[in-house]
């Protein structure tokens, strides 16, 4: 896919900048992919993605001239997601299981879709600070600075986010597959 550019006049080296609507033809699915992981729902996802690149439009020219607007871009995504959740939190109150809405296409893993289903529910029952630093180190394959970068958080913070997060979900994995042997072991 060739991405229209611009150039931005006043630069020294005739800087190329993409085009906002380019941009967001090529990243924008990838964008959508994280807020469904954060969000957990495709329709509350689509409004975090949605806001964000609203408040990026009239800022695009700026947002582009920094070294990764990407970065950026993920930034206003993870923020508005946060702002997102903090005002669910006060006008819902959460259930006790969680029932997924959808299923998010991915490349064929090699997983079964049970054990698809167990790691997804699993993450969406950790703390949202867990799921958020989860997510964004082993979904997104960001560093741990970039995390911090990202969340605004010491890059400590984040290793210990990660830590207990995966350490949350081995245990509920456990305890998932220890429920699913004991079903197996009644049905004999």
């Amino acid at each position: 896919m060739e991405a229209v550019l611009q150039r931005r006049e006043g630069t020294g080296v005739g800087e190329q900048v993409p085009d906002f609507d380019s941009w967001v033809a090529a990243r924008g699915p990838a964008l959508l992919r994280l807020a469904y992981t954060l969000t957990g729902n495709r329709a509350d996802a689509e409004d975090v993605v949605q806001e964000a690149l609203a408040r990026a439009l009239p800022r695009w020219e700026r947002i582009s001239g920094v070294g990764d607007p990407d970065a950026y871009v993920r930034r206003m995504v993870v923020n508005g997601h946060t702002s997102w959740w903090r005002k669910f939190r006060r006008r819902e109150s959460p259930v006790p299981e969680v029932v997924p809405a959808g299923e998010v296409s991915q490349p064929d893993s090699g997983m079964a879709p049970d054990d698809r289903q167990r790691i997804w529910l699993a993450c969406q029952a950790l703390p949202e600070i867990q799921r958020t630093a989860v997510v964004l180190r082993f979904y997104e394959q960001l560093e741990y600075g970039e995390i911090a970068a990202l969340t605004g958080v010491r890059e400590g913070s984040v290793r210990s986010r990660v830590s207990r997060g995966l350490a949350a979900l081995r245990l509920a994995m456990d305890e998932s597959m220890g429920e699913s042997m004991g079903q197996e072991q009644d049905d004999e």
